[in-house]
């Protein structure tokens, strides 16, 4: 769901037009998500931009049996960091998960899981993430499309807040922010 470009805040045409100049490097959809475990220690781990689920709010998708679903449902707040080498920048964003409706969740889950390739779609077919390694433990390499989606098959979508941008390209860097309290105004603030 992507809607028309008058629609959306100002800095996404700026983050397309930086993901297009990492051009086919699969970087270009790795986002780290930093989330707070239940002791208050952070934790940070990186996951694949899945697409958009409105003008400020992002997917990724997650295996409900990770230990990043307790700390989200703990603490629902989140920074993302978007590094993108080749266009010398890195997009900060704030904001935090959001609770669907129920037919709303299953329908995104499902077009989700359709929309993944057999190896893609292989990670939900492995053991528990981060439990004991077994010796006879199962890592498929690829399901196929008829496969059927997993309960632990999870949609994670961001509502985003906050958006920084840091373009590395030149002296001074440059750095800006937009705020979804402030309407998504620009403001540059020092690098």
């Amino acid at each position: 769901m992507v809607p028309p470009d008058d629609s959306l805040p100002p800095w996404r045409p700026l983050l397309r037009a930086a993901r297009q100049r990492e051009g086919r490097s699969p970087q270009a959809r790795w986002l780290q998500l930093a989330t707070v475990a239940a002791d208050g220690t952070p934790r940070l781990r990186t996951l694949v931009f899945r697409g958009w689920g409105g003008p400020a709010a992002l997917d990724l998708l997650s295996d409900a049996r990770s230990a990043k679903v307790a700390e989200l449902q703990h603490r629902p707040a989140v920074e993302l960091c978007w590094l993108l080498p080749r266009a010398r920048c890195q997009f900060r964003l704030r904001g935090r998960l959001l609770g669907l409706p129920v037919d709303v969740e299953d329908a995104e889950r499902r077009r989700h899981w359709q929309q993944l390739t057999p190896g893609g779609r292989a990670l939900w077919g492995w053991p528990e993430p981060g439990a004991p390694l077994q010796a006879d433990a199962s890592f498929p390499a690829e399901l196929p499309p008829e496969t059927p989606m997993p309960p632990w098959f999870l949609l994670l979508r961001f509502a985003l807040e906050q958006v920084e941008l840091l373009e590395l390209g030149g002296h001074p860097h440059r750095r800006r922010r937009w705020r979804a309290d402030a309407a998504w105004q620009e403001q540059p603030l020092n690098p």
